[in-house]
């Protein structure tokens, strides 16, 4: 089966992106696929001795089936849980999404039949003043899963994030419902809406679960969906 890639948004900082992508690794490890899930740019690192450590990078690294080091799996850290492109002026250093892609390429070299890049906060988090996160899926050129954080508000965010996705020219492969908020009104009401007016395909609902692990998550998504077509 050909390597299938893709980078992994959400509607916000709260959608619950790393739980759902290590859930999407989980589903295709139970299939006896080979999976890698990177997390290039991560804010909020505590300092260890072998470096600093993003808890959302290391489930990454831990679900995904290949292994690699940490510094493959998120080769860009800052220690302060802030905006990228803030934390990066703190130290004057300068955030190019061309050069996260490189890094991200150079990770996908491995054997591989899934590769899942998630990104920071939404799709629309900085990487400096000229370029934002979208610009590192633009230039791996491969498709995007949002993943929607279903909370009140969650319709007009699923929808404007599409909006822009479509907007970079960027095929918007399919969205996942998080059911972030387990107290949510109408859960199902807004669901329906958005699978009507979004422009994607809803590939998975995950319910609200309280500390799941990557494969509780996985019980709810059909991984064989990510290979069709």
């Amino acid at each position: 089966m050909a390597k299938r890639s893709f980078f992994i948004t959400g509607t916000d900082t709260d959608a619950g992106k790393t739980v759902v992508t290590a859930g999407l690794l989980a589903a295709a490890n139970k299939l006896g696929k080979r999976t890698i899930g990177l997390k290039p740019v991560a804010a909020g690192c505590e300092r260890t001795e072998e470096g600093l450590r993003n808890s959302d990078a290391l489930l990454l690294q831990q679900t995904a089936s290949v292994e690699l080091s940490y510094e493959q799996v998120n080769p860009i850290a800052f220690e302060p849980p802030i905006a990228p492109h803030i934390a990066a002026m703190d130290e004057n250093r300068v955030l190019s999404g061309d050069r996260i892609a490189a890094f991200c390429r150079g990770a996908m070299m491995q054997p591989a039949d899934l590769v899942l890049v998630e990104g920071a906060g939404g799709w629309r988090v900085p990487l400096s003043y000229r370029e934002t996160m979208a610009q590192i899926p633009k230039s791996l050129q491969v498709p995007v899963i949002l993943v929607v954080g279903m909370k009140l508000g969650c319709i007009n965010h699923a929808l404007m994030t599409a909006e822009s996705i479509a907007r970079d020219g960027i095929p918007l492969a399919g969205w996942i419902a998080n059911k972030v908020d387990p107290e949510m009104s109408c859960y199902d009401e807004n669901r329906d809406t958005i699978v009507n007016m979004l422009r994607a395909p809803l590939l998975a609902e995950v319910p609200h679960l309280e500390d799941p692990t990557p494969e509780q998550i996985a019980e709810f998504i059909d991984a064989d969906r990510l290979f069709a077509g």
